[in-house]
């Protein structure tokens, strides 16, 4: 499961970027400045050979001296990170344009290559002088700004591979800048470091996959109960949403119309127009059911040409005031020739409760009337 290689992507990225900052890769342009030695930390010890890990100095046993130095030290770190959050974002942005290790990065500008990762950075920076975990908890402002760096991520076009892979390489240039003063670190601040930066990016990343699924899991589920042409619920799913209405509607002493109705000459339309105009016209119609329809009411393609609607807390003359809408909204289409001459629908009507008491009721009662109607349009 993407959970599970998530976690060992993560893993074995650490690692790699943990490493001797000549195994990275070229060293970015965000990691070319040179910082002064703060006051009191001493001379600065010789660095090893090329190639070698940074010498770091001596722990210094008194324990009120080290803790004020070590935070110092990490509040130093913490600063120059945030100062270099532009630098150090474009920085990452050029590994992933490396061997396109994220080919969708090619096709956006540099603001958009740049996204949210250098205020990620800002994030990251805080976290490393002051930790606080409900940054990061589900429904926090940074959570939802990771969450919608996904999402925008994905809209641009980008696999859920290389939303992951952003933040993997945002860590390697992240350690490569600390790396780089780590001479200015001791053993223990540096492991501090390694941690903070690994935890915070972890949650970012979480954050990032979790709302990636949460869209498609919603999107499968709206697919799964909606007509791909039209948007509006199928057959059984608006049959199921009808009995859950009208066992409120019984409960609480409300009514509830039912309108069924049908397209009149749409086999010709298909005929003497094309299959994609009569897809618009079903479409069309669909559109107009939304326009005419109260947020409480809802409609549905039965399939072909037919669809339904309900009308909750619906008086009996709340389905012929709604035809009513509908034919209008059909002629003032047709004139604006949005809508082909002649087009026009048949329509049946049922009430809950004193024409049928439950929905198999509602239809047949509708169907008999859409028949009765239509069949009186063509005598």
């Amino acid at each position: 499961m993407v959970t599970t290689d998530t976690a060992s992507f993560l893993s074995v990225s650490g690692t790699a970027a943990g490493g001797e900052s000549g195994g990275t890769g070229a060293p970015s342009r965000a990691g070319t400045a040179t910082r002064p030695d703060p006051p009191d930390r001493g001379q600065k010890p010789q660095e090893s050979s090329r190639g070698s890990r940074p010498s770091v100095r001596a722990p210094i046993h008194d324990e009120t001296v080290n803790t004020r130095e070590s935070e110092t030290a990490l509040k130093e770190l913490a600063s120059e990170i945030e100062a270099r959050a532009w630098d150090l974002a474009l920085a990452a942005v050029e590994e992933g344009l490396v061997d396109d290790q994220i080919p969708s990065l090619q096709r956006l500008g540099q603001l958009g290559q740049l996204g949210d990762v250098p205020t990620f950075i800002v994030e990251l920076a805080r976290e490393l002088v002051d930790p606080q975990p409900e940054r990061l908890r589900r429904g926090s402002q940074l959570a939802a700004q990771a969450r919608d760096h996904a999402r925008q991520r994905e809209a641009y076009g980008f696999a859920p591979r290389e939303i992951v892979t952003e933040f993997l390489l945002l860590r390697r240039v992240l350690w490569r800048f600390v790396s780089e003063r780590a001479a200015e670190l001791d053993a223990d601040e540096v492991l501090v470091v390694e941690r903070r930066l690994n935890d915070t990016i972890d949650r970012l990343v979480t954050e990032c996959v979790v709302g990636y699924f949460d869209r498609a899991t919603s999107e499968l589920a709206h697919e799964a109960r909606h007509d791909q042409l039209t948007g509006l619920l199928h057959h059984q799913a608006f049959v199921q949403e009808l009995d859950f209405e009208l066992e409120r509607a019984a409960r609480y002493g409300h009514g509830l119309a039912l309108v069924f109705v049908d397209l009149d000459r749409f086999k010709e339309i298909n005929d003497t127009l094309g299959h994609p105009e009569g897809d618009r016209v079903l479409q069309r119609l669909a559109s107009i059911f939304r326009e005419t329809l109260r947020g409480s009411d809802l409609a549905g393609r039965m399939g072909g040409d037919e669809f339904a609607a309900y009308l909750v807390e619906a008086d009996e003359e709340a389905g012929s005031r709604l035809l009513g809408r509908v034919h209008d909204r059909i002629d003032e289409l047709i004139a604006q020739g949005e809508l082909p001459p002649g087009c026009d629908l048949s329509a049946g009507l049922a009430h809950f409760p004193g024409e049928a008491a439950d929905s198999d009721g509602l239809f047949r009662l509708a169907d008999q009337r859409l028949y009765e109607a239509k069949r009186s349009r063509t005598d």
